[in-house]
Formats: structure tokens, C-alpha cells, sequence
């Protein structure tokens, strides 16, 4: 997985088999991870995330969206 973005210990990025499904990322921190939809941000699947970890990688998500999305569109175009 190509990381687009790391922050908080959060890492972002893209799946390559996934240039099919709308837009959306693969987040992981700490042995857990999580698929999130990008347009608009919302939670897809879950991997032993927290509810808080989920609330933090929600705000990251929101406050970089046209920077990710950019990045899911470059890797994907």
C-alpha cells in the first residue's frame, strides 16, 4: 500500500486493486485498520479501531480531503 499521507501515527493510502470503487482509503495505525470513503468522508469497514481512533481519523480525513482525494486521482488516472 502507497502511504499518501502520515500523521498522528496514522497512515493513508490506497490499495491498488481498488482503482474500481469510488474513492476511498486505507487507513492503519498500531496493527489496526480501517477502509474509508473519501466523498463524502464515512466509515467502511472497521479493524479494531477505537471509537475515539475512529473520531481522529475522521477529522484527518475531513480537514485533507481535497488533498487526498487529489492523491486516490493521481495514483488512480
Amino acid at each position: 500500500m502507497p502511504t499518501v499521507l502520515r500523521l498522528n501515527g496514522y497512515r493513508f493510502g490506497p490499495f491498488s486493486a481498488d482503482g474500481d470503487e469510488s474513492p476511498h482509503l486505507h487507513v492503519s495505525k498500531a496493527g489496526t485498520q480501517a477502509k474509508v470513503w473519501l466523498r463524502p468522508v464515512a466509515l467502511a469497514d472497521n479493524y479494531g479501531f477505537r471509537r475515539h481512533e475512529l473520531r481522529e481519523g475522521e477529522t484527518i480525513l475531513t480537514e485533507q480531503q481535497t488533498t487526498l482525494l487529489q492523491a486516490w486521482h493521481e495514483y488512480f488516472g
